[in-house]
């Protein structure tokens, strides 16, 4: 073993050093934290920079003295805190160790080389940093390392007096000084195996993200106090945190947590940094905040909600311990809000949705009435003269179902109370039309509900437009049970519907003074999904549409 290869083996050892210290500080929560951000603050760029500092001087000191120089590790230590943390550590690192390598032997043959290329090790590592890709840096690292050392040794055969000494320097250390580079590419990716990691927490967190999304999503049906203070729960209990809160952009909505007592739900938002973060958008952490409601809290995550590109409130994710704010948690929580501002926009809308479909139901359900009536009326008034006692019984059937219908405070009504109500038309009718009218029914036992005032109209219309344009003729009702639903049918033996009338109909180009089976087409079409379907028969129309059972 010749005592360059001897050198080689010591300065892998001394790189063997530095790579065990920088294993045990990627196990160091704080430091493997920063490793997993792609911008780091002030604080952190220092702290790791001092760091990068004392390894290079340390591969100074420790280095193996030969004629006047040292073989050592200093340039591993530059070349992998610039290209691992940026420019600015590795050119303050060349700098603070290149001064100090020169400092220590003033006037040495090795001193100013070794000076310059500190330098331009530590711009070149911030060069790679900067404009080599990840995957390729420690490749990079190891020829620029490499480059600086030839360069060390090359700046000694110049500068050196005599010429013999520097040349028979550099026959002994040039070799174990530029084979030693390798170590750099060693350390950059080891670090870099440890940045990979926050791929698999991204994705760790982001299922976990997606766990609390469905276990709050039924909660988003109704967007209430209620809801939001289970949500709150819900996200407090899966992620540990001492208190959860959501406000919108003025007061808050819901806290669940540590000093709940302290909170009242709709008070006004007091907290400067909540106020702020809704102000500007951007995501605030906290490590060491005294909350002014509550001064136990020490960390503090308010990720804004935003729908449509304007923040609408904010989540925010308290803690006792300071620094509790880890890059897991924010993934997690950055992820999780963003669910939440989507569920949340989609749950307006759909409030939204189901308010102008109330409002629309009813509407059409007001335009039904006063037709009805108007008939009704109508034929109460024809039987007045010629049959008092029919007339009596017609005002009997008639308020009996004007007031059955008044009292109704929900939407949906038995299927026997619906044929209750037809069964009162059609008598008014009957007594109105006499004998060229005649109507059969077809009613089976079910047990479904539906919408008040949604068969009458098709009853009325296939007696209207059908039986008195064609004479006298049949018009049966019918309620079958077809097993998983229930067909709801009119036919008439009368005049039959035009095809252009059906046509319109399906494309919704009736004319709004039409409002017969168009409205019940849009009624059905809104509540079940699917509108009315009318076929020509021979002769006569039947007009029908299917109620799916609800599953016990």
């Amino acid at each position: 073993m010749n005592s360059s290869l001897e050198m080689l083996i010591q300065v892998f050892e001394r790189a063997a050093l530095l790579l065990i210290c920088l294993f045990f500080l990627t196990r160091v929560p704080r430091f493997k934290e920063s490793l997993h951000k792609e911008q780091h603050s002030l604080s952190e760029k220092i702290v790791i920079t001092l760091i990068f500092c004392l390894f290079a001087i340390f591969g100074t000191y420790s280095g193996i003295k030969v004629e006047g120089s040292l073989v050592n590790v200093r340039i591993i230590a530059i070349m992998s805190g610039g290209i691992l943390f940026g420019p600015w550590v590795g050119i303050i690192t060349g700098i603070v160790s290149g001064v100090h390598r020169f400092l220590i032997d003033i006037g040495g043959v090795t001193s100013i080389p070794c000076l310059i290329t500190s330098i331009i090790a530590g711009i070149a590592s911030g060069f790679i940093n900067l404009k080599v890709k990840k995957a390729k840096r420690w490749i990079y690292g190891i020829i620029a390392g490499m480059s600086c050392e030839v360069l060390t040794m090359l700046l000694i055969l110049a500068m050196s007096d005599p010429f013999k000494l520097g040349l028979d320097i550099v026959s002994k250390i040039g070799f174990p000084m530029i084979a030693g580079e390798v170590s750099i590419g060693l350390i950059v990716l080891l670090v870099m195996s440890v940045e990979d990691e926050k791929e698999m927490i991204a994705a760790k967190q982001a299922k976990l993200a997606l766990d609390i999304a469905n276990k709050t999503l039924p909660y988003f049906r109704s967007i209430n106090t209620e809801s939001l203070t289970k949500i709150c729960t819900i996200i407090k209990d899966q992620i540990h945190a001492d208190a959860v809160a959501i406000t919108d952009t003025e007061t808050v909505l819901a806290y669940v947590g540590f000093g709940e007592e302290r909170y009242k739900i709709g008070q006004e938002i007091i907290s400067d940094l909540t106020k702020s973060a809704i102000r500007s958008g951007e995501i605030t952490i906290r490590n060491h905040v005294a909350d002014q409601q509550t001064p136990e809290i020490q960390s503090l995550f308010i990720m804004p909600f935003e729908e449509r590109g304007e923040v609408t409130g904010s989540l925010k994710i308290y803690s006792r311990k300071a620094s509790e704010m880890t890059y897991p948690l924010q993934t997690m929580a950055i992820g999780l809000s963003q669910i939440i501002s989507t569920l949340m926009e989609i749950s307006r809308v759909e409030q939204i949705k189901e308010a102008a479909n109330k409002a629309e139901l009813k509407a059409l359900q007001t335009k039904i009435n006063p037709h009805f009536l108007f008939n009704a009326l109508n034929a109460i008034a024809s039987t007045t003269r010629r049959n008092p006692e029919k007339a009596r019984e017609l005002i009997v059937t008639l308020s009996s179902y004007m007031r059955y219908n008044l009292e109704l405070n929900d939407e949906l009504i038995n299927i026997h109370d619906a044929l209750k109500q037809v069964r009162d038309y059609v008598e008014i009718e009957k007594a109105r039309f006499g004998s060229k009218l005649q109507v059969e029914y077809d009613i089976e036992e079910v047990n479904i509900k539906l919408p008040s005032l949604l068969i009458q109209p098709l009853v009325e219309n296939a007696i209207i437009h059908g039986i008195l344009k064609n004479g006298p003729g049949i018009v049966t009702i019918a309620v079958n049970d077809l097993g998983d639903r229930v067909r709801i049918s009119v036919k008439d033996t009368g005049a039959g519907i035009a095809d252009e009338v059906i046509e319109n109909l399906y494309r919704d180009e009736v004319p709004a003074n039409k409002i017969g089976l168009y409205n019940v087409h849009q009624r059905v079409k809104l509540i079940y999904g699917k509108g009315l379907i009318i076929k020509r028969l021979s002769p006569g129309t039947e007009v029908y549409f299917d109620i799916v059972k609800e599953k016990k």
